[in-house]
């Protein structure tokens, strides 16, 4: 039987070892990666906040995803927020910490898109599947359109939405 000489035992080794090492890498990446965002919510997901059957408002949708994998469907952003700002209330056993995604549909479009980068339009003649509601934009100038065209009151990103503001549009 022929062996095989040093130098391409050892290329082959390396060559070995860096692959294992790529495929470790990528399948500790992926554990860690946060998990994507689902598109459509489950047709019996109710909204936490509420209690309305999400999947029947696809245009108003939003999610929260967390790091277990598991996920909170609401039917529009107010409910979205009045769950975020209060998460004791409906559900203490989830952490703020393990929320890896917090999605909203922008208007114009209807692409979920990051509630924490986007732009909320709120006080505008527009109502959502539970009246008066946050419009969610992923461009500042497509917010600032719409409150004007709209009788909009304000633009806000995410962090200036609070409870206060979410009881003013009930």
């Amino acid at each position: 039987m022929a062996l095989l000489p040093s130098s391409i035992l050892n290329r082959f080794g390396r060559l070995i070892a860096a692959a294992l090492c790529v495929v470790l890498l990528s399948a500790a990446a992926s554990l860690a990666a946060p998990k994507a965002p689902v598109k459509a919510p489950p047709k019996d997901a109710k909204c936490p906040v509420c209690g309305m059957f999400v999947a029947k408002y696809p245009s108003w949708g939003a999610s929260i995803g967390y790091r277990d994998g598991s996920f909170a469907y609401f039917d529009g952003p107010k409910d979205l927020f009045s769950y975020y700002l209060n998460p004791r209330k409906y559900d203490p056993a989830k952490k703020p910490g393990d929320i890896v995604s917090i999605e909203v549909k922008d208007y114009y479009s209807l692409a979920s898109i990051d509630a924490r980068k986007a732009y909320f339009v709120s006080g505008s003649k527009v109502l959502g599947p539970m009246g008066k509601e946050l419009v969610p934009f992923a461009r500042q100038a497509d917010a600032e359109g719409f409150r004007n065209d709209h009788q909009g009151r304000r633009v806000l990103r995410f962090p200036e939405v609070t409870l206060d503001l979410l009881k003013s549009l009930e």
